[in-house]
């Protein structure tokens, strides 16, 4: 499929109004024309945890949040997005409570990565694990088998409890492939058109290694699943947070990739009044990608930024960020952090309160992320232009909750009448539906101190002029009677 070069919302499936009826509602009604790029609904399917990253299955939705039909009459009118965890499923899934029962006389066993799949002797070899990169303090979880007492350990990268509750899938499995093949026969059959293939970087499990996206085996897995889609007219984005010359090979390999690098750059842009690091990135990137500024998880650090950014100009922008209110993820590895130590995996927060609350900062950083080539997404809480939320992390003690708050329809219509977000729709709709978009990209250096960035397409033109200084932001445009026309931003 083609995919629109035309602003994306995200949101979870309850986030706006409370379920995907009331989404459908707002994105006909109070969102109309805003997202003629698409929706990409996080997880709605039913999961144990991790705010539906640790789904049962991908046949139903939660049925708290709708139905297949509320998706399908999504999809009607909007290219829907939805994720694919290809690393795992939950441990509460049909398929791995049938292993804790049976054990390896379950038909489902081989969808699971045993120890013995990575050590013949089916014990861990601490060598080893130091090599990886980890999410947890151990890469494997032990459960007991009902019918026999006796215990298997099997992988499992994510989780923050003992034992995980999400368990690892082996992809180099038939079982595993054929459970591919059903989920995107179900999303073809309800008018998903594009799937996120979320912590796909960790598939590959190979001793010696670091266990994140291995070469050559990553590609072999993803050419195979490439295929699949293709043959459902599915388009793919894999979800990979690594070193950017990783994201390139994707890139390179066909895939649309996401900016992890534009977030970070476009904070540090405005924070330090200066536009060198963000004009030497422009200088040499892929087109095919999704830009965003936040998203449900943070703004990443390492590794994403590594090689492109210092870690004392990185502590910098990590030490006003958590001045404003941010909290951070860590990587745990040692061997990934980096010489000095610094090891900030990600930044979260709210994109907003991360530019102090400052509307014009905002609607500065907006302007950049839509002006740079891309497939833009924006985030439903800076959409609204919501703020960090302290009392969710204080409740739930995850960090990231900091930035995933509900919306009431009340609470919606009472935002889209802020100032802030009413100039945000205003941007969103002339990134929609300005022809220019289509053409040329330009990034014009000048002084440190702006940002100047152009569009150009037959007889229509387009430039953003950010002045860092005053953080105030113009487009100037040629208008539908080919007179040059321009406003504040």
């Amino acid at each position: 499929m083609t995919l629109k070069n035309q602003v994306q919302l995200i949101t979870y499936p309850d986030s706006l109004g409370g379920d995907l009826t009331e989404l459908n509602k707002l994105l006909r009604n109070q969102f109309k024309d805003l997202f003629k790029g698409g929706v990409h609904i996080l997880p709605p399917f039913p999961s144990s945890g991790d705010r539906g990253f640790a789904p049962l299955t991908y046949l139903e939705i939660d049925e708290k949040f709708g139905t297949w039909e509320d998706v399908r009459n999504i999809g009607e009118d909007f290219d829907v997005l939805v994720d694919l965890m290809v690393n795992h499923i939950s441990k509460e899934s049909n398929y791995f409570q049938d292993f804790i029962k049976k054990g390896r006389d379950s038909e489902y066993a081989d969808l699971f990565i045993t120890l013995d799949k990575m050590w013949s002797d089916g014990k861990p070899n601490q060598d080893d694990i130091d090599k990886m990169f980890l999410r947890r303090e151990t890469p494997y979880s032990t459960f007991t088998i009902e019918q026999t007492g006796e215990e298997e350990t099997v992988w499992t990268t994510f989780g923050k409890s003992t034992p995980s509750e999400q368990i690892d899938l082996d992809v180099n499995s038939e079982k595993t492939r054929e459970l591919f093949k059903q989920f995107f026969k179900n999303f073809s059959e309800n008018n998903v058109k594009i799937v996120r293939l979320d912590a796909v970087g960790y598939i590959i499990k190979k001793l010696g290694t670091s266990c994140f996206f291995v070469e050559p085996e990553i590609y072999e897995f993803l050419d195979w699943i490439k295929e699949l889609a293709d043959s459902y007219n599915i388009e793919l984005l894999p979800e990979v947070h690594s070193h950017y010359e990783i994201q390139y090979k994707l890139a390179e390999h066909g895939f649309w990739i996401y900016d992890f690098i534009l977030p970070y750059t476009v904070l540090e842009t405005l924070i330090n009044s200066n536009s060198t690091r963000l004009y030497d990135y422009l200088k040499d990137r892929p087109e095919k990608q999704f830009t965003m500024l936040d998203c449900h998880d943070g703004v990443p650090v390492k590794p994403d930024m590594d090689g492109l950014v210092d870690t004392k100009s990185a502590r910098k922008i990590v030490d006003v960020s958590l001045e404003r209110g941010a909290n951070l993820s860590l990587v745990l590895s040692d061997e990934h952090k980096s010489e000095d130590g610094f090891d900030v995996h990600q930044i979260r927060a709210s994109y907003y309160s991360l530019l102090d609350s400052d509307d014009d900062a905002y609607m500065a950083a907006r302007a950049i992320q839509f002006f740079v080539p891309g497939i833009p997404q924006v985030y439903y809480v800076t959409l609204l232009a919501g703020e960090n939320d302290y009392e969710a992390v204080e409740r739930t003690g995850e960090g990231r909750e900091i930035n995933r708050q509900n919306f009431t329809m009340s609470e919606i219509d009472q935002s889209l009448e802020k100032e802030v977000v009413q100039r945000l729709m205003k941007l969103i709709r002339f990134r929609n539906d300005y022809p220019a978009f289509n053409g040329t990209f330009n990034a014009k250096r000048g002084l440190d101190q702006e940002v100047i960035l152009s569009w150009e397409k037959d007889d229509k033109f387009c430039e953003l002029y950010i002045d860092l200084t005053t953080i105030k932001s113009t487009i100037t445009y040629v208008d539908e009677n080919g007179k040059t026309s321009k406003f504040t931003i």
